[in-house]
């Protein structure tokens, strides 16, 4: 083991930045003045269905969908502009309306008054927002809402969608940031047919749609085929009538209380996608590959899915970040017994089904579940509605509650184990921590258990405890498990650092394309991937674009010298749809970064600077850009440069943790200690929830002579980070430094546990017993 509290030590722990796995985490795309599309002659329009489809129709007319998105006119606006004023740090914004038209008065991106008039409304209910089309065909999200239910219930107000937060000029989130240009951000999901049309030479918009809304073909894929057909008399043998989507599950099945007259719901044919993929295009947290795709393509081909990552999935898989639904429907057992949404939710009027639990009993038996013995509340009450269990409620936007679609069985013991909600506290407010645990066990007669048992094993894995690996390596493995969990126990066992304990190869040709891709992704991260060149090169040729740019990318560099020539060719045509991807996303910073990366990675390094650049200039807040330029540099000697561009990423970026964090290396590196412990201090303060923070201020502080600040910060990043293997290391050598054996131990226990049969620790252990 190294000597963690050296000189030699602190150089050895200077950042060498690593982004490979960084990818876009955005939600929708969005538009601009309309014009026709490319595509639009494929695109008839909702109102070309409407005659033939006249009860759907007029369903969908009162839906949310139908105005999800339009023209900043008459009834259309729903929020107060007659002269309303809201006040937020010292900034009064007003709402006024003059000839038809609505405008905002506000600080605009210079911080300066102004006028700015509304483009369109987003949404309906419970708010509607505004966007307002700012110079180069940007369509900007305003942070101040409408809150549109009634006022009795807490509404017909203007509030702020980010209480408590300090929003000035140049911050991503203000009204004219970066994260508010809807162009990328929401409108993709809002209208039909998007075409964000960015333009990165002139750093412009000029989006377009076909349909304002999310119409008809925004499900049912472009609808100018279909009414060919039936222009043309519906002739048989079209495949799907002239649509792309073709739902052939649905037809004919009835759900009902008995488990052995229910259907058996087929699996999509070659060539067709589930229900379930078109309502995820927008119902799913998830990153955007292009928009040259519509329904009834592969979810895959058109976006990265995100998977039960930490910070949008609590460990237990419920809700946490604004996650849309799909990846907890996921989850369920529910989905995986084939159930869809449109089994509750009326797809076109958008209702449910059914009122209450009567949703439900179309498969469950109402004598069953409707029972106090099965929910031990009165059956009239919130407590005997299947929701109040099953589908706990997340508050997002400030007002718009959501239920969680896994559909799992309340776990109160895993608040106590692992910090999950324990959704009987939601209405038992009252009662005192582990009351809900002990109820259920005393009712039941046994501890309660449900469909989704990945829990421990993730929580393991998200605090690097011993045995985080292997536990991962059983979900990964097990094909009862939801193929969601199994990307996602790839994707964490990646992260650790552990994919080498993991089957990849049989992963890699999973039939399930968010494993396949999961799989590939964690093979790129492994310092060796020749053994999988093969079925990685396989994925090159895979149907579903994510998995084939996955494989690029795990490919791309050393491994590429072992591929015959034919792969050679498939990986050339995988890498440039990889740069279509990163192109189409210019817009931001991360689509420039990951170029950088794909020539790094292949050894280009000069070229990435380029890319780092435009990263830099698309998005002057996105910092690992400027510490990746920064790390190029270093590499090539010039620490100098290193330490311009990262003191400038802190000008602009004064709060980040990481730019602070990566100048105190820099500073390590030219042996100006000292000012790269307040550098390390400030990276420390702002996020102090990052180990290796924290560990390295500790280690500084060491090396300058303050050993009891440095016990301090190390103390406190093992109460956060209990099985942190480098402050472990540390506290085994400041602990025998100080002649404190049996801590020295504790420590060495903890690192035996984390890394079994390792020599080094072994020796160490014995040598401090023998004193």
């Amino acid at each position: 083991m190294r000597s963690p509290w050296s000189f030699a030590a602190l150089l050895a722990a200077v950042f060498a930045a690593s982004f490979g796995g960084m990818r876009l985490m955005a939600q929708p795309s969005p538009p601009v003045s309309p014009r026709a599309n490319a595509s639009a002659a494929a695109f008839v329009g909702s109102a070309a269905c409407a005659d033939c489809h006249a009860r759907e129709t007029t369903a969908w007319r009162a839906s949310q969908h139908a105005h999800a998105m339009e023209p900043a006119r008459g009834k259309a606006v729903l929020g107060n502009f007659n002269g309303a004023t809201f006040e937020k740090n010292g900034v009064v914004t007003t709402f006024t309306t003059r000839d038809g038209r609505y405008f905002v008065e506000t600080a605009g991106p210079d911080g300066k008054p102004g006028t700015f008039e509304v483009a369109y409304t987003l949404g309906l209910a419970p708010l509607q927002q505004y966007l307002i089309e700012m110079p180069g065909g940007r369509l900007q999200a305003f942070g101040i809402a409408w809150d549109s239910r009634p006022a009795g219930a807490g509404g017909q107000r203007w509030f702020d969608l980010y209480p408590g937060q300090v929003l000035p000029p140049g911050d991503p989130l203000h009204w004219t940031g970066i994260q508010q240009t809807a162009n990328f951000m929401c409108i993709d999901c809002h209208v039909t047919n998007l075409r964000k049309n960015y333009d990165a030479a002139a750093n412009a918009y000029r989006s377009s749609w076909t349909e304002l809304g999310v119409g008809c073909e925004a499900c049912h894929g472009p609808g100018a085929a279909h009414v060919g057909w039936v222009r043309n008399g519906k002739p048989a043998g079209v495949a799907g009538k002239g649509l792309a989507v073709h739902f052939p599950g649905r037809s004919g099945v009835a759900w009902g209380t008995d488990p052995a007259a229910r259907p058996t719901v087929p699996v999509p044919a070659a060539g067709e996608v589930a229900e379930v993929e078109v309502c995820a295009r927008c119902h799913a947290r998830r990153a955007q590959l292009t928009d040259d795709v519509h329904a009834g393509q592969r979810f895959g081909d058109g976006f990265r899915g995100s998977l039960l990552e930490p910070g949008l999935y609590r460990p237990d898989g419920q809700m946490q970040d604004e996650v849309f639904n799909h990846g907890s429907f996921l989850q369920s057992r529910m989905f995986a017994k084939g159930v869809t949404c449109a089994n509750c939710h009326e797809p076109h009027g958008q209702k449910l089904v059914a009122e209450g639990n009567a949703v439900c009993t179309q498969c469950h038996a109402p004598a069953t579940f409707e029972s106090r013995a099965h929910h031990f509340h009165e059956p009239a009450g919130a407590g005997g509605q299947c929701v109040s269990c099953h589908m706990p409620v997340v508050t997002y936007m400030v007002v718009d509650p959501r239920h969680d679609h896994s559909f799992r069985v309340p776990r109160p013991d895993r608040a106590r184990t692992m910090g999950a909600p324990d959704v009987c506290l939601s209405c038992h407010a009252d009662k005192p921590a582990g009351w809900s645990e002990a109820e259920l066990r005393q009712r039941l007669g046994r501890p309660p258990a449900g469909f989704q048992s990945f829990a421990e094993a993730f929580h393991a894995a998200d605090r690097g405890a011993p045995g985080a690996a292997g536990s991962l390596a059983r979900i990964a493995n097990d094909a009862a498990q939801p193929p969601i969990v199994r990307a996602s126990a790839i994707a964490r066992a990646g992260t650790l650092g552990q994919a080498g304990t993991l089957d990849l190869k049989a992963a890699l040709a999973d039939p399930d394309p968010a494993v396949r891709a999961a799989a590939a992704e964690a093979a790129g991260n492994l310092r060796d991937a020749a053994p999988l060149a093969a079925p990685l090169a396989a994925l090159l040729r895979d149907p579903v674009r994510q998995v084939r740019l996955e494989a690029a990318r795990a490919l791309a560099g050393p491994s590429e010298l072992r591929l015959s020539e034919a792969d050679r060719a498939a990986l050339r045509a995988a890498l440039d749809e990889y740069r279509a991807v990163q192109a189409y996303n210019a817009d931001r910073g991360e689509g420039h970064m990951n170029l950088a990366l794909l020539e790094i990675r292949r050894g280009n390094g000069l070229l990435a600077d380029d890319h780092l650049k435009r990263a830099i200039a698309v998005d002057p807040t996105f910092v690992p850009a400027s510490v990746q330029l920064a790390d190029l540099y270093r590499a090539r000697n010039d620490e100098d440069r290193a330490d311009e561009i990262l003191r400038a990423a802190i000008a602009r970026n004064p709060e980040s943790g990481l730019a602070h964090h990566s100048l105190g290396l820099s500073l390590v590196r030219q042996r100006r200690i000292d000012a790269a412990v307040k550098e390390f201090a400030r990276a420390a303060e702002l996020e102090p929830g990052n180990a290796r923070y924290g560990y390295v201020l500790a280690v500084a502080l060491e090396q300058t002579g303050q050993r009891v600040e440095a016990l301090k910060a190390l103390d406190a990043v093992l109460a956060r980070h209990p099985y942190d293997v480098d402050a472990l290391q540390a506290g085994v050598a400041w602990a025998a430094q100080r002649g404190d054996r049996p801590k020295a131990l504790g420590y060495l226990a903890t690192l035996r546990a984390l890394m079994p049969g390792d020599p080094a620790i072994e020796q160490q252990i014995q040598r401090l017993q023998r004193r």
